[in-house]
């Protein structure tokens, strides 16, 4: 039986995807530009472009603005019903872990996070704005909204580390239950451009409502991830 012929999108899609399953396009290594790939295949850039999307799609390589196309390193397993923070997580897998804050700063609660944390309307909270890389990559824009009267002072307190750690040190709170909610978007605005992408790029959107030892909601994170450098994976506990 014949086999079908290749499209051109298919054929640099499965050369590449060989290559890179093969070891000669190492993580972290920049592909030739668009321009210079459609000379190496014979075709047109919009044929070149087709083809990076999908295997941007699959999470084989990864765009940053005006940088050009990367292939991606393995992604980061990621289970959110765990306590362990980024830093543990990340160092876990033998990966570099770094954490830059970016803002703190008390704001407005939206309408969404009024609803969503039970607040009175028009209440104020703390916003904690923070990038995270791993391997020296900017993977993770993450805002951290905190019920203010609960931590006094925290914007002297070293942001870079551990909330975790810090609320239970400085503050005697423990995590207790959460509620999350986890959905595929676009990224926007200071998050796209945090992250290095153009804005619409897909990304994956962690949001987490925190419950303290006390039963009493302290704080929301809304985690924005390269949808290439993060897997989420969940084990359920079988119950009798």
């Amino acid at each position: 039986m014949t086999a079908l012929p290749q499209t051109q999108t298919s054929r640099i899609i499965n050369t590449l995807r060989r290559q890179i399953a093969g070891g000669s396009l190492a993580p972290g290594h920049k592909l030739p530009a668009e321009r210079e790939l459609a000379v190496l295949f014979d075709t047109t850039r919009i044929t070149v472009k087709d083809a990076l999307s999908m295997l941007e799609a699959e999470g084989l390589i990864y765009r940053e603005e005006r940088r050009g196309w990367f292939v991606s390193r393995p992604r980061l397993i990621y289970n959110p019903v765990s306590r362990s923070h980024f830093h543990q997580l990340v160092h876990s897998q033998q990966r570099t872990a770094e954490t830059q804050v970016l803002a703190c700063e008390s704001v407005v609660a939206s309408g969404e996070l009024v609803a969503d944390m039970g607040l009175a309307p028009l209440s104020r909270l703390i916003r904690i704005c923070r990038a995270r890389r791993i391997d020296g990559r900017t993977v993770l824009y993450v805002e951290h909204f905190l019920r203010p009267e609960l931590f006094p002072d925290i914007e002297q307190q070293d942001l870079s580390r551990s909330l975790t750690d810090l609320y239970r040190q400085q503050y005697g709170l423990e995590y207790g239950r959460s509620r999350f909610d986890i959905c595929p978007t676009a990224a926007r605005g200071e998050a796209a451009r945090v992250l290095n992408l153009a804005q619409g790029s897909p990304v994956l959107a962690v949001s987490r409502i925190n419950y303290d030892q006390y039963d009493r909601v302290i704080d929301c994170d809304r985690e924005i991830w390269r949808h290439d450098a993060v897997r989420i994976r969940v084990e359920s506990r079988h119950t009798h």
